[in-house]
């Protein structure tokens, strides 16, 4: 049956007066949007300049945490632009945040080794147990630090290896910082024949101690005897250094109090001399 041409027309023109409609009203929506992303991109950069800068007047505040914090605040302002961007168009945004929600708590799950570590870094940075440059044991792990991240943080032992620790590792266990308080008391310790003048040999040991500008002299250091062995007296001197010397100083002294014993006639027991074995006293 052919159709009416008056009323083609007027569907025709019907249907155009609707195009013109939706597109003048999504022409507004897309550049609403437009404007949107835009001012939504300069305040997001705004307020990460902003919050770095604010941080960054906060004595000790630490550097990485003032990148994460900034950076943080910068892309949950993206994030909610996003939405109200796709609110424009008539996109059900509870949905939307509903998904995000959904994906947010299944990438946890997945991550969740990895969420420990940075919420661990961020406790280790908040509450520092250690610093950077620091000798610091934590359980089996022990080095100076070299740096500390959101994930993990690097070591480096006295033999010169290289660690890389997980932080939920560092932050779950006791931490024994060597260099903290910036002092460390150092024990010698030197056994000498019984028949020696112990009063004498512990004036020997405080006189080198006395002697090394390294060794502070409050506390003062001391000499005692530690232990008494059958034919044995082990002495002890006991000083404190700075954490840094530590080593060099008890290096030094050890050396120098078996010297000091030699000059002043005072003998260390020799070590008994092996029995042969059976076979070869049979021999």
């Amino acid at each position: 049956m052919p159709t009416d041409p008056q009323s083609a027309l007027l569907t025709i023109q019907a249907g155009l007066a609707q195009l013109s409609t939706l597109i003048v009203s999504y022409s507004f929506s897309a550049v609403g949007a437009v404007i949107l992303l835009v001012v939504g991109y300069l305040v997001a950069g705004l307020a990460e300049r902003s919050i770095y800068a604010g941080l960054g007047h906060i004595h000790g505040f630490d550097e990485t945490l003032r990148h994460f914090f900034s950076q943080v605040v910068r892309y949950a302002i993206l994030i909610l632009v996003v939405i109200m961007v796709l609110g424009q168009f008539g996109v059900q945004t509870a949905s939307i945040i509903a998904a995000i929600g959904a994906a947010g708590l299944a990438i946890g799950l997945a991550l969740q080794g990895t969420l420990q570590n940075i919420a661990a870094g961020i406790m280790l940075l908040a509450l520092r147990p250690f610093r950077i440059g620091e000798n610091v044991e934590v359980g089996s792990i022990a080095g100076k630090v070299e740096e500390i991240g959101l994930f993990a943080t690097k070591l480096r032992t006295v033999e010169g290896v290289y660690i890389l620790a997980p932080n939920s590792t560092l932050w779950n266990q006791p931490v024994r910082n060597f260099t903290r308080n910036g002092v460390r008391r150092t024990d010698v310790s030197l056994s000498i024949g019984s028949w020696n003048d112990i009063d004498r040999a512990q004036k020997t040991l405080l006189a080198i101690a006395g002697t090394e500008k390294r060794i502070r002299r409050e506390p003062a250091p001391i000499a005692f005897v530690a232990s008494l062995g059958d034919a044995t007296v082990s002495l002890t001197l006991r000083y404190w250094t700075s954490a840094a010397d530590y080593f060099s100083t008890q290096i030094d002294m050890t050396k120098r109090a078996k010297q000091a014993f030699d000059s002043e006639g005072i003998s260390i027991p020799l070590p008994p001399p092996e029995m042969p074995a059976p076979e070869a006293r049979k021999q």
